[in-house]
């Protein structure tokens, strides 16, 4: 019997080779945006980020940690930014020691917008689509406190928030990134746009879901059109409930997820990144035909740790064309070579995933030591 070898390696598995636009992957394993808070008060990327980052650049592509693009958009004590030019030049020594191991890797924009507080961001204005809190509580310099009520933002604000976003993808593609990241999940202003349950505005950003899609819509060509669509990826969270924005009702989270994705299609963006519980379920799937590009999954942290097994799974299903992986990579520098080697992993260890220092971080034992 001949084999026709052409064919076979034209059949994707999860260590072959895929183009995210102008992004040339090794590999399918594509690293998460973990958010690890060892920036500091200056939010500057230094030596232990970029060890960090250098030892996972086997992976076909990291997605740094949310970023963020302008102070008062500070969702976390110890984020890093990308507002200032000390920390694009902090960034760019991240992306030169991850390029020097061969990897490739793309800075992830965030703005918190109701998710911070004064005591995170510098006391400045916390804004939103609408003057709703999250119930709840987040972490600050001064311990645990209440969300705050934001403001609604005006439209020279929203207008305001925009630019801020194309600033930062033009600082990141200066510094050095392969392309940026547009976080529009995990509940921040974004999705906070999306959702109905966050924005109850009543001009031309709320109400009907292609008016709540605008800003997104808007942000993303800004960006797309400022840096290259080749170099921009969206990542969303679809009735995902992280920071209340609860997108309950699958018929509005159909419209509103379809209408944003049918007017982002014709700009060929890199890709999109889906969070769900069911990366090849209908949901998912339906707006990866609305896409019609390359779709990278991310169950998060709802099916526990991906695993070797679940990622080559989701890549032979075809649900989607790269796996993003989190936790295992936190736990496991050069993770590529041992899930092909079939190697043992790290443990991760939880209680040590935000912290200053290096213990939990950069000091997993590498492949050869294990």
């Amino acid at each position: 019997m001949t084999v026709n070898i052409s064919e076979v390696s034209s059949v994707p598995s999860l260590f072959s080779p895929v183009a995210l636009g102008k992004i040339q992957l090794a590999n399918r394993i594509v690293m998460a945006p973990l958010t690890r808070v060892r920036a500091g008060a200056s939010g500057t990327p230094g030596d232990l980020m970029v060890e960090y980052y250098r030892q996972r650049a086997s992976v076909g592509m990291i997605i740094t940690e949310g970023t963020y693009p302008d102070h008062a958009s500070q969702g976390y004590v110890g984020e890093p930014g990308i507002a200032t030019d000390e920390q694009a030049a902090g960034w760019q020594r991240v992306f030169e020691a991850v390029h020097a191991e061969g990897g490739r890797i793309v800075l992830q924009i965030m703005h918190a917008g109701r998710g911070t507080h004064p005591d995170i961001n510098g006391g400045r204005r916390i804004l939103a689509p609408s003057a709703i809190a999250i119930d709840g509580k987040t972490f600050t310099e001064k311990g645990e406190q209440p969300y705050p009520v934001p403001e609604a933002m005006t439209t020279a604000e929203i207008r305001a928030a925009l630019e801020d976003f194309v600033t930062a993808a033009r600082r990141a593609i200066e510094a050095g990134a392969d392309g940026v990241e547009i976080h529009g999940a995990n509940g921040y202003l974004l999705q906070e746009f999306l959702s109905p349950a966050a924005n109850q505005r009543t001009d031309g950003y709320g109400g009907s879901p292609h008016n709540r899609a605008r800003f997104v819509v808007e942000v993303v060509t800004a960006v797309a059109q400022a840096v290259g669509a080749e170099r921009v990826g969206l990542r969303i969270s679809p009735e995902v409930d992280l920071g209340d924005v609860f997108e309950t009702d699958r018929d509005d989270v159909l419209a509103t997820y379809g209408t944003l994705l049918d007017q982002l299609r014709p700009l060929g963006l890199a890709y999109l990144s889906v969070l769900h519980t069911e990366p090849g379920g209908d949901l998912v799937q339906e707006l990866r035909r609305h896409f019609d590009g390359k779709l990278i999954v991310n169950n998060g942290p709802f099916g526990g740790q991906t695993t070797r097994e679940q990622a080559l799974q989701q890549i032979e299903a075809d649900h989607a064309d790269a796996v993003v992986v989190g936790r295992a990579l936190i736990a496991n520098p050069y993770l590529v070579e041992r899930w092909q080697g079939g190697h043992p992993e790290n443990e991760p260890r939880p209680e040590l995933f935000y912290g200053p220092g290096a213990e939990g971080y950069t000091d997993y034992p590498f492949l050869e030591a294990a």
